[in-house]
């Protein structure tokens, strides 16, 4: 069975040349121009994926994104976007997003990200499980809870103060518990682009990150168990071991 996927973007050129790609590419594609319509209908019809663009006439794409995060809707999205700003595409993974394409882009890379984003919600004995999100929008996963709108986060009942950078690669973890993020994936999705191989900026954000996840240990006992491991020469990945 061919997955659903629906489709809001305001550009009438890209929409259709979009919609006719992905529709030979196996999917059945329903096409909106604007936010409420996209709204109406996956309310209507409950998708299997969703790709969005940022910019639209009345109901951006955020705010559709936003909508359906606090009413629990999971469903993977993929937003589009011309915004390239660090700033901008991180609004993008506040507002519940899955994943980006910075525009102009080539299609073969949204069929890529699509798949991925599939692949991950796909049958569970083949992915991890995704992050569950509550109603009120907050996400948790291995023993972590996180309001990406308060940008708070607790372990346990613990509250845990964190910096903007340590918030969003924690996040970012979060939304891909269980999945191995490459160096490169990590520092296009923080910083916008890659330091190079001799960078240690990253590896430098991941101690701060396991030192306040992780903290001393009370009366004598041992500290808890660390949440974020190293893949050597891949990345990193967040579990509970």
């Amino acid at each position: 069975m061919p997955h659903n996927l629906l489709l809001a973007e305001d550009d009438r050129a890209i929409r259709h040349a979009l919609e006719r790609a992905l529709s030979l590419e196996g999917y059945a594609v329903t096409a909106v121009a604007d936010g409420v319509q996209a709204l109406a209908q996956a309310h209507r019809t409950p998708p299997d994926v969703l790709v969005l663009d940022v910019m639209m006439p009345g109901i951006d794409g955020l705010q559709v994104c936003r909508v359906l995060r606090a009413e629990g809707n999971r469903t993977p999205i993929l937003m589009l976007t011309a915004l390239v700003e660090t700033a901008d595409r991180i609004a993008g993974l506040d507002a519940g997003a899955d994943d980006y394409v910075v525009k102009p882009f080539d299609v073969e890379e949204v069929f890529a990200r699509l798949r991925a984003l599939l692949r991950r919600t796909g049958a569970p004995d083949d992915v991890p499980s995704e992050p569950q999100r509550a109603p009120d929008g907050q996400i948790a996963a291995a023993g972590l809870r996180l309001d990406p709108q308060a940008r708070r986060v607790w372990r346990g009942t613990r509250e845990i103060e964190l910096t903007r950078t340590e918030f969003d690669l924690l996040e970012l973890l979060v939304r891909n518990a269980g999945i191995v993020l490459d160096h490169t994936t990590i520092y296009d999705r923080i910083w916008g682009y890659d330091f190079g191989p001799g960078s240690k900026n990253l590896a430098v954000y991941v101690g701060y990150l396991r030192r306040k996840l992780d903290g001393p240990g009370t009366a004598g006992a041992p500290a808890v168990p660390s949440l974020i491991h190293t893949v050597r020469g891949v990345g990193y990945v967040l579990r509970e071991d």
